[in-house]
């Protein structure tokens, strides 16, 4: 058995279960658009959001913990630099989130795209106002 044959079958043990598929930890998250504002529902229920006016700067925060760990974030900043809300690459409701994100003005495709590739602890603004 090669290497990436037996981490997939790793893989497959430690996320499977048995009868059912079962979803990425990612996908506990819940992320929505309504009315200029992005919300974000932790899987602990715990709703944070932010409105499009109040958005002053979009990061993509990549860290090491891949592929057991949430390695790939959005993050969503307020004029004073706080958190707004964040969410991981995987969460229910990105598609239409990306969509939502990569619409604003300026933002920065090439940046995202390196995100994408990075495997480091690191962030990558895509969007400032």
């Amino acid at each position: 058995m090669g290497l990436l044959s037996g981490l997939k079958a790793l893989a497959r043990r430690t996320f499977a279960t048995p009868g059912a598929p079962r979803a990425p930890r990612e996908a506990a998250w819940v992320v929505t658009i309504e009315d200029d504002e992005i919300r974000v529902a932790d899987p602990e229920g715990q709703l944070r959001g932010i409105a499009k006016a109040a958005l002053a700067a979009v990061l993509i925060e990549t860290n090491d913990s891949g592929p057991w760990g949430s390695d790939f974030w959005w993050l969503l900043l307020a004029a004073d630099k706080s958190l707004g809300c964040a969410f991981p690459q995987g969460a229910t409701g990105e598609k239409a989130a990306m969509e939502w994100l990569m619409a604003l003005p300026g933002f920065d495709h090439a940046a995202m795209i390196t995100a994408s590739g990075s495997t480091s602890n690191a962030f990558f603004t895509v969007w400032e106002r």
